[in-house]
């Protein structure tokens, strides 16, 4: 396995850079940065926000800030992929010109571009600089690489095409299913959430929605909504002045303890961080 790791201690900027054999991702995945993930080589299933896709050679997804998503293996064993991670005030600080080129970023949760729908010939160059710039730790090389970033971004938004909702159908008709379970979830997070409450509303077993949960989305049931919670609490840690406690029980924990329990358990992190 190959793998290159920079993180800038601040949450603002990450460059990760891995091939070998698939891995599965076991932690929630949602941050305050943009994500700018090039699959190179390979296959991995992508989960985002209500859907599951295949990620294959050449695609490239684009996903927005505080948007849950997760990586798990699919049928080749073997990939090669660059994750970058930038904060949007990198994107913004040169004025109204950057962010008008870059405006699908901040209007979508996030862009999905297939091979054979965009030129890779810019994209490669520039995710193999990337690569390099990170390996070598040339005089300036975290500044280079953040203006590479920058490049690949405007890059992929010229070359998105204007249509760009793909939602095609899962190939089993339980996930799709469980697609609805994870849809109710993210708008009713604040609510009691029971695999038999969930059963009843929406007309699927308990069993199959645990059986099935997993399968589709990478996460558990218990996992899943936790993570919505705690990102729905992150949000509100980040832009509110609203007390722990309260904001606790906004996004549907019973007790602050376990509030703080599950946070730590999602983050690795105290809610205060965040505040802070």
């Amino acid at each position: 396995m190959n793998e290159l790791y920079y993180d800038n201690g601040r949450e603002t900027f990450l460059v990760h850079y891995r091939s070998g054999p698939s891995y599965q991702m076991f932690t929630s995945h949602f941050h305050t940065t943009y994500e700018f993930f090039h699959m190179m080589s390979g296959q991995r299933k992508f989960f985002i926000k209500d859907r599951t896709f295949v990620i294959e050679a050449g695609d490239i997804v684009v996903v927005s800030p505080n948007v849950l998503h997760r990586t798990t293996n699919a049928d080749t064993p073997d990939y090669e992929r660059l994750v970058v991670n930038v904060h949007e005030s990198y994107l913004a600080a040169e004025g109204a010109s950057r962010i008008d080129v870059l405006r699908p970023l901040f209007e979508r949760d996030y862009i999905l571009m297939r091979k054979g729908s965009y030129d890779p010939a810019v994209i490669e160059v520039l995710s193999g600089e990337m690569i390099r710039e990170v390996e070598d730790e040339r005089p300036g090389y975290e500044d280079y690489a953040r203006a590479l970033t920058i490049q690949l971004l405007i890059s992929c938004c010229r070359q998105l095409p204007e249509e760009n909702d793909e939602h095609p159908a899962a190939s089993n008709p339980m996930h799709e299913r469980i697609f609805e379970v994870v849809r109710y979830i993210n708008e009713h997070y604040m609510e009691e959430l029971t695999l038999q409450l969930l059963s009843e509303r929406l007309y699927v077993s308990p069993y199959s929605i645990s059986r099935s949960f997993k399968e589709a989305t990478g996460f558990t049931f218990v996992e899943y909504v936790n993570s919505v919670r705690v990102k729905e609490a992150i949000t509100l840690l980040l832009n509110s002045s609203l007390k722990v406690n309260v904001i606790a029980r906004k996004v549907g924990f019973g007790s602050v303890t376990h509030f703080g329990r599950v946070f730590k358990e999602v983050t690795g992190r105290a809610p205060l961080f965040y505040r802070k």
